[in-house]
């Protein structure tokens, strides 16, 4: 695609693309640019459509589509993978300063980094070897996206001052109450859900199926992001690309397999 969008003039000013997995036209992007446009200059590259739990795929079995929806917005027929992918080596002028990818609409804690396409863009922008970071709205009704943009906003001139630790994303869920405590650095939980998998019989008797579930409770202590959130805390998990588990590498090195 032609980079058909002006450059950026002022070099002491800071790229920021933004992406979800909400899509384009969410109230949680239009808020988080609003917010970050009084940091650098905001790029939108995200999807055409909501693309819920897409997780970190990439597409490759057909040719992607972009369109300009409006100054420095480009909408993808992709996964959010793709648009982030796109936009660093297609579609934007410039290398971009920073990946923020939100406000996603409910919370991504615990196990949902696994599955979430908001926390995926901003895994693929620290691949890019871009500063990334995913932010969330927990919350189920009543979206009012504003006090997460602002803390959005002081994060990203934060980390244009002091930069992220090499191959970490940071994970963010702000919680939906008006008197918001503070932040906390925090780890990743878990949840445990009931009736992961629900069957129905459809009018002509065939079985169907959906996945998911209530949480019955979840683990991780108070150093976890559920606990930091509980409590009325925005939560800021590190989250690590090398998914190795070291602790475990002495014991499989006992093994004998034959």
């Amino acid at each position: 695609m032609k980079r058909n969008s002006p450059p950026n003039k002022n070099k002491n000013k800071k790229v920021i693309l933004i992406s979800n997995d909400d899509g384009i036209r969410s109230e949680g992007i239009k808020e988080l640019a609003k917010a970050l446009k009084r940091v650098g200059d905001v790029y939108i590259v995200a999807p055409d459509r909501e693309r819920s739990a897409a997780s970190h795929s990439l597409t490759l079995h057909r040719p992607l589509r972009v369109e300009e929806v409006g100054p420095r917005m480009f909408a993808v027929d992709g996964t959010p993978t793709d648009c982030v992918t796109l936009a660093v080596n297609g579609i934007l002028p410039v290398r971009p300063d920073i990946v923020v990818s939100g406000i996603n609409k409910g919370g991504n804690l615990g196990e949902d980094v696994s599955y979430s396409g908001t926390v995926s863009a901003a895994m693929e922008g620290t691949l890019l070897g871009i500063p990334s970071v995913a932010i969330s709205l927990v919350s189920r009704e009543k979206f009012d996206f504003s006090r997460a943009a602002n803390f959005a906003a002081r994060l990203v001139r934060h980390i244009f001052r002091m930069g992220l630790p090499k191959d970490t994303l940071l994970n963010v869920n702000v919680p939906a109450v008006k008197d918001i405590k503070g932040y906390r650095i925090t780890t990743q939980g878990k949840r445990f859900f009931s009736d992961v998998v629900v069957e129905k019989v459809d009018p002509r008797g065939k079985k169907y199926y959906w996945i998911g579930g209530d949480m019955e409770r979840w683990e991780g202590g108070r150093d976890a992001d559920f606990y930091a959130v509980s409590k009325g805390y925005i939560s800021i998990t590190p989250i690590h690309l090398d998914m190795t588990n070291y602790l475990s590498m002495d014991e499989l090195q006992r093994w004998n397999i034959r």
